[in-house]
């Protein structure tokens, strides 16, 4: 399961599939709150939000974009709150969670750690094989989060696998997830 965090729009993605294999899009959402209410009421929608969306599918992992500086410290504040809600539902069910620059998902998706917006949404909807990009971005970010684990958590299960070969136990599993 993908996260992109948001106070006001809070992006999830779910998807199955494996390293080697065509992904599938299980299903995409895009939670949204108003400014209008308190800061705490807002977080209270997005955690039940989350909360119904992993006990609804049940993912493997979950991948969260990690906050980054930007200009404007009030953004920066309402995206770390959500991401550390994501992160708290992720870890109340013992699931692994991830972190991920925007730079990492863009060059994982589309090969430019750069691309822009409509670069990130077009190559998600081709690599899920779906008619259009995701809307609004927030959709196809989470989704591309979730695709960039896929194929991350894919190398990093050879990893595990050589490393448990080798007698270091890492507690990883491999095969088909959701993400």
């Amino acid at each position: 399961m993908g996260i992109d965090p948001g106070l006001t729009r809070c992006g999830m993605g779910v998807v199955e599939g494996s390293v080697g294999r065509p992904l599938l899009l299980v299903d995409v959402n895009v939670l949204r709150t108003s400014a209008d209410q308190h800061v705490s009421l807002r977080l209270v929608h997005i955690e039940r939000g989350i909360e119904a969306w992993l006990d609804e599918h049940r993912p493997d992992a979950v991948a969260i974009e990690r906050v980054f500086a930007r200009s404007d410290s009030s953004t920066i504040m309402g995206t770390a709150q959500a991401s550390g809600i994501a992160m708290v539902a992720a870890a109340r069910r013992g699931l692994p969670v991830a972190l991920h620059t925007p730079s990492e998902v863009k060059a994982a998706v589309s090969g430019n750690g750069r691309a822009d917006k409509a670069q990130v949404g077009a190559m998600v909807a081709r690599i899920l094989r779906l008619e259009g990009p995701p809307k609004p971005a927030d959709a196809a970010d989470a989704l591309a989060l979730a695709i960039t684990h896929i194929w991350r958590g894919g190398a990093q299960a050879r990893i595990d696998a050589a490393l448990a070969a080798a007698g270091v136990s890492t507690g990883a599993s491999t095969g088909r997830a959701r993400r």
